[in-house]
């Protein structure tokens, strides 16, 4: 499928040949397969073949990961058999989209689903942070988490263990600030084992996509987010409402974002453990 920009006759028309082209060759696949239904999880790729079941009449399912319903989610929503979503609040639907919608959650994967059954032990003596940049890289946290841990009190920064995913180009800058600041970090552009640091992690920051959040709910782990200011319908803002209003996350805007101000959210966290046990259970209470 294609997108268009509003105000681009020429994309737009570009794209409507596209999805036209994509509707035609899902007919014949379907023809072909005989699928017993047809689920579609948004965004302008799913268009096409939801358009091509429902013009054979075929059963077909929408799927919302996020706490907003995208645009191709909204317009498919009336047309097809059945709504599922995520998330218990779904934005930008209609009165009659919501009252159909069944909450299902988002797939995880294996190691981390394991983490439903695991009690979340607040801090003792050893603090561990995990930081997480998303699937934009998130070079504002790359930058600015390091700093704003470094202005901790020295008794706390010598009680830190945190493990930091930043993009490439600003591991150096991570890694020198840190241990300037006398603390222990292991800083990497990718952790492949995620379910293992977030088993071991007190607190956890980063954007409020999805996936992230999801997973923070299930693991039951506290959390400061940073949605995506550019992301699409605000989705990410909406994402982490969510579990703010459940008591799970604190939630810091980029306009608002500063090195003091993200030093504060985490002084005010980290010198609280029961506070801390608190924001795990309410992450785990929308899992």
């Amino acid at each position: 499928a294609a997108t268009a920009k509003a105000g681009d006759p020429i994309g737009m028309l570009r794209a409507g040949f596209v999805v036209a082209q994509g509707v035609l060759q899902a007919r014949a696949a379907f023809k072909r397969l005989e699928p017993a239904v047809v689920v579609g999880f948004g965004g302008y790729p799913a268009l096409p073949a939801l358009l091509g079941a429902l013009s054979q009449g075929r059963p077909t399912v929408i799927h919302e990961q996020n706490a907003v319903l995208g645009r191709v989610n909204r317009f498919l929503a009336p047309r097809v058999n059945e709504v599922a979503c995520a998330f218990p609040i779904l934005e930008k639907a209609t009165p009659a989209v919501k009252a159909r919608a069944h909450v299902v959650g988002n797939p995880v994967r294996p190691p981390v689903r394991a983490l439903f059954d695991v009690p979340y032990l607040p801090p003792e003596v050893q603090l561990r942070i995990l930081v997480t940049g998303g699937s934009q890289g998130a070079r504002l946290l790359s930058e600015l988490i390091p700093e704003a841990i470094a202005k901790l009190p020295e008794e706390m920064r010598g009680r830190l263990k945190v493990f930091q995913q930043a993009r490439a180009e600003s591991l150096e800058h991570a890694r020198k600030v840190y241990r300037n600041a006398m603390v222990d970090c292991e800083v990497a552009p990718f952790f492949r084992d995620m379910a293992g640091y977030l088993r071991q992690s007190h607190l956890v920051i980063g954007r409020s996509g999805a996936s992230t959040c999801t997973e923070l709910a299930v693991a039951g782990r506290p959390s400061i987010l940073v949605p995506l200011k550019i992301a699409a319908d605000d989705h990410q803002r909406f994402n982490a409402k969510l579990l703010e209003e459940a008591g799970g996350a604190a939630v810091c805007f980029e306009d608002e974002l500063t090195v003091d101000a993200m030093a504060g959210a985490l002084n005010a966290l980290l010198i609280n453990p029961e506070r801390l046990g608190r924001m795990a259970d309410g992450a785990r209470s929308v899992a």
